[in-house]
């Protein structure tokens, strides 16, 4: 067995044990975790409660495919300390992070001044995260590390908002497509967002199929996952050519044309009430320091629900609440990771760029 192997099997094997709280022994690091026995997510129907011991023992167990996800990427997090039915917050600075983690300083221009993000690399800065409470976890679309297609590229991150456009930090590795379904069940209280329900997902999946068949007659190939929540992700992997700007313009232009091809069911509108009954193609993610949630992330609905990469062909098969914490493990370990090689399927948009200029 791998090191990663018996560094899983030690944790889960400690988390076996029925203790409110413990330290976790990880390699040569201890990471104390209280409250294990707290609701997180409530359950629902014959689901039963899952507790922070749940979501260490989940995330303990996709680690060797989640952290190749997270691997030289900063990254904040959503911030559950109640559970999702309680008060939440974005923590992107951490003042004292513990000895394991692996920082990095970022300019920010909204905080004047510079920050420390986390990188996780590692099962204890995970561990560490879930023990704060740290449900949801938003890495950057972009990479400190330059090789293999951005070498040259400056890795000075702090001191201005110069540096930090000059870096290798704002070339992303993909454009990103958020579709999200305003399609109402009806059951919503006032003022509250559409919830999951299966004629909403069946045309956000049907749009993802055209846009699909759409970027593959350009010779694009795109990646999905669903949100874990009502819609999904689509990830356009690229060579690091192209600033954040461009990724955002290229995701309007591709934007635009489908409102074009079918303005009855999609819509690029930011008010929210301006978006009922349409499919909302979100392409203003594409901006530095924003962020979609990871791939394996847990999210904010009762049953544990988990953003899920999937095989385009299964899609039509799929229904978001197939992938939990509870399942998301031995599906992985059946099928193994549908976006393993998406960094090695990078896509050189200037040659495409430059045809259709020419043509």
């Amino acid at each position: 067995m791998s090191r990663v192997g018996t560094e899983v099997e030690s944790v889960l094997e400690q988390l076996e044990a029925r203790q409110p709280k413990m330290v976790l022994t990880i390699d040569e690091y201890e990471l104390p975790v209280t409250n294990l026995e707290k609701v997180l997510w409530p359950g629902a129907g014959r689901h039963r409660a899952l507790t922070k011991r749940d979501l260490l023992r989940y995330l303990t167990r996709v680690s060797s495919w989640l952290l190749p996800h997270l691997k030289g990427r900063p990254m904040f997090t959503t911030r559950y300390p109640d559970g999702i039915t309680g008060k939440s917050f974005y923590q992107k600075h951490w003042d004292k992070p513990p000895k394991f983690a692996r920082t990095v300083s970022i300019y920010s221009s909204h905080n004047e001044g510079d920050g420390e993000y986390l990188i996780c690399d590692n099962l204890p800065t995970l561990l560490f995260l879930a023990q704060m409470g740290g449900l949801e976890l938003h890495p950057w679309f972009s990479r400190v590390d330059p090789a293999p297609d951005a070498r040259g590229r400056s890795r000075k991150f702090s001191g201005s908002e110069a540096n930090l456009e000059r870096s290798v930090l704002n070339y992303p590795d993909f454009v990103v497509i958020d579709l999200d379904p305003y399609l109402y069940s009806g059951r919503e209280g006032k003022g509250e967002e559409p919830e999951l329900h299966r004629k909403a997902f069946k045309r956000t999946r049907e749009l993802a199929l055209r846009l699909r068949e759409l970027l593959g007659r350009l010779g694009l190939t795109i990646y999905v996952k669903t949100s874990g929540r009502t819609g999904l992700h689509l990830y356009l992997p690229i060579v690091r050519k192209f600033d954040y700007d461009a990724a955002r313009s290229i995701a309007e232009t591709i934007g635009r044309y489908v409102l074009q091809q079918w303005p009855k069911e999609v819509t690029l509108e930011w008010t929210v009430v301006r978006r009922t009954g349409k499919i909302f193609f979100d392409y203003n993610q594409n901006t530095r320091g924003k962020s979609l949630a990871s791939i394996l992330c847990p999210r904010r609905h009762p049953l544990g629900t988990v953003s899920m990469p999937v095989h385009w062909e299964d899609l039509e098969e799929i229904y978001p609440t197939d992938f939990t914490i509870r399942t998301v493990p031995d599906i992985l370990e059946d099928r193994g990771d549908p976006w393993a090689n998406i960094l090695e399927s990078k896509q050189d948009l200037s040659e495409l760029l430059e045809q259709r200029s020419a043509g």
